[in-house]
This record gives C-alpha cells, sequence and structure tokens, in this order.
C-alpha cells in the first residue's frame, strides 16, 4: 500500500515509490502513448501537427495540476505521466517526420537531453532520486527528465524496429531482456538503485512502444492488426483499473522525520 512519506523536514515526496504497480501503469501508460499518438493524427486526421499542439495544451494543464497538489495523488500523477508519455512520442515523430531527421540523430538528441537534464539535476540537488521530489524544483528536474525518457524510447524503439529492420516482437523481446538484465544486476549483484531505475525507466519506453505497435499495425507491416483505437482503449482501461486501485488502497499515514 503506498503511504505518504516526509523525505526532508516534514514535505511530502510528490511522486509514487517504485512499486510492481509503478512498473505495470507504466508500461501501460507508454504503450498507450505510442497508440494514441497513431489514432489522434491518423485515425481522426487531425494530422502530427495539430495533434501535437492539442496535446501540449492537454499535457500542461495536466502538469500544473500536478504541482498544486504538493503531494502524490494517484490519477492526478498517472494523468500527467499519461499525458507526457504522449507528448514526447510526438516530440520524437516530428523531428523525423516533419523535419526529417534521422532516427539515428534524435536518439542522439535526446540522449545528450537526457543527460544534461541529470547533469544539472545533480548539480543543483546533489542526488538524483525519485524519493525526495518534494519542492518545485526538484519536481521540475523531474519531468524534463521523464519527458526526454519517453521522446528518447520513441526514437530508439523505432531506431532498432524500423530502421534496422528487427520489427516490434524482436525489439520487445530485446529491451525486455535488457531490463531483465538490470534488474537481476540490482537484486543479485547491488547495482545503484538510482542508475537502475533510470535506466529501466528508459527502456521500458520501448518495450511499450513497441508492444503498442506490435498489436495496432496491420499484419502486412509486422503487427497484428488490432488497430490504434481497440489498443488505445484496451490500455487505457487497464490503467484505469490499477489507478482505481492505487487510490483506493493509498494510506495518508503521516510519519515525523
Amino acid at each position: 500500500m503506498t503511504k505518504l512519506t516526509f523525505p526532508s523536514g516534514g514535505r511530502l515526496n510528490r511522486v509514487p515509490e517504485v512499486t510492481v504497480e509503478l512498473w505495470l501503469i507504466k508500461l501501460m501508460a507508454v504503450t498507450m502513448g505510442e497508440t494514441a499518438a497513431d489514432y489522434l493524427a491518423v485515425n481522426l486526421g487531425l494530422g502530427l501537427s495539430v495533434t501535437s499542439l492539442v496535446m501540449t495544451v492537454a499535457l500542461i494543464a495536466a502538469i500544473v495540476l500536478q504541482y498544486r497538489q504538493k503531494a502524490y495523488i494517484p490519477w492526478v500523477y498517472w494523468t500527467a505521466v499519461i499525458m507526457i508519455s504522449v507528448v514526447g512520442t510526438l516530440v520524437a515523430d516530428n523531428l523525423v517526420d516533419n523535419f526529417g531527421v534521422p532516427l539515428e540523430v534524435t536518439t542522439v538528441i535526446f540522449t545528450v537531453a537526457l543527460a544534461v537534464t541529470f547533469f544539472c539535476w545533480w548539480k543543483s540537488e546533489r542526488t538524483l532520486s525519485i524519493h525526495t521530489i518534494f519542492s518545485d524544483r526538484r519536481e521540475t528536474f523531474y519531468w524534463m527528465a521523464i519527458l526526454f525518457t519517453f521522446a528518447l524510447g520513441t526514437s530508439a524503439g523505432d531506431l532498432v524496429a524500423e530502421e534496422l529492420g528487427l520489427g516490434y516482437l524482436t525489439t520487445g523481446i530485446i529491451f525486455g531482456i535488457v531490463i531483465a538484465a538490470i534488474a537481476s544486476s540490482y537484486y543479485l549483484l547491488k547495482m545503484n538503485g538510482i542508475l537502475a531505475f533510470w535506466i529501466s525507466y528508459i527502456l521500458t519506453r520501448p518495450l511499450g512502444a513497441s508492444m503498442g505497435d506490435l498489436l495496432s499495425q496491420p499484419t502486412e507491416y509486422g503487427g497484428l492488426g488490432f488497430g490504434t483505437t481497440y489498443t488505445s482503449l484496451l490500455f487505457l482501461g487497464a490503467i484505469v483499473l490499477i489507478v482505481v486501485y492505487m487510490t483506493m488502497s493509498y494510506q495518508p499515514e503521516q510519519s515525523t522525520p
């Protein structure tokens, strides 16, 4: 069960603890981010530019709502994650489709952007831990990192699946194996927890994107042909159920530092 914690000075942590539920809903959120972006841009005919504008406005509203809480509220936090998942996908897609930037280049760009974010975060706060997100500045670094992990994961996943021609299923298996190796290193070899978390967080994006594309893309393109509509609704339903469970099990037990 999730409990309110006071990491420093009686201030509440604004993001969830690392639990099985976190990884499940995060994986589903990134999968939905991939299919929802395609659904809005293609199926609804909004186009990439209009979809990007609409979802950016929705993301700003979600982030503003999140900042106003000053604590972790499951439905508010995960709404922001879903919005940033879609926008992160769209940022990467815009560079590739609208500006013709190769996937190899976008992967490098987002890797550098994420590294710079982590560097500035560390220089400013001397920690990259998600267990002490209790100030606006730390939360800003946190959401910047999350955005770049989604954009990087989108580019890296597309690079492996499409540019290298490995296909969605093989790509998903590869990233799944790497994540399993990171988890094993953390539990068995005592790998640094912060490093293990952020690497896994980055890699769940291409894993989820590969799953989304595998389910939604037509069979002639290597998918199973379920379409973006049904795939998005499937994962949205699963996300809602998990968030409801997390909200019901959320226990605001306050402990003094």
